[in-house]
């Protein structure tokens, strides 16, 4: 075989593989961009949702400031329940 000609069989083929390897990068890069932009969207959702659970939790500690009486009877209460439930799943 000529080598002019294996030269050129060789530039052809290697100028397929990049090409080829060129493309499967960017459909890859799309899809880490994808999931980048997914992943920020949760974050933004669960970012928010702590926002919301700080001002509830803010909201339970006034209230507990205000009516502690009344509070401590409910936990009380859910405690005792909490306990026998636990008792009567051993029990099983």
């Amino acid at each position: 075989m000529d080598p002019f000609l294996q030269m050129h069989i060789f530039f052809l083929v290697t100028t397929i593989v990049v090409v080829v390897l060129g493309v499967l990068s960017c459909v890859a890069l799309v899809y880490v961009i994808l999931l980048i932009r997914t992943v920020e969207r949760i974050a933004s959702h669960v970012n928010e949702e702590a926002e919301e659970i700080r001002a509830d939790i803010d909201d339970v500690r006034r209230k507990a400031k205000r009516e502690g009486l009344r509070l401590k009877h409910l936990i009380t209460f859910f405690g005792k329940t909490a306990k026998r439930t636990k008792k009567r799943a051993a029990a099983d």
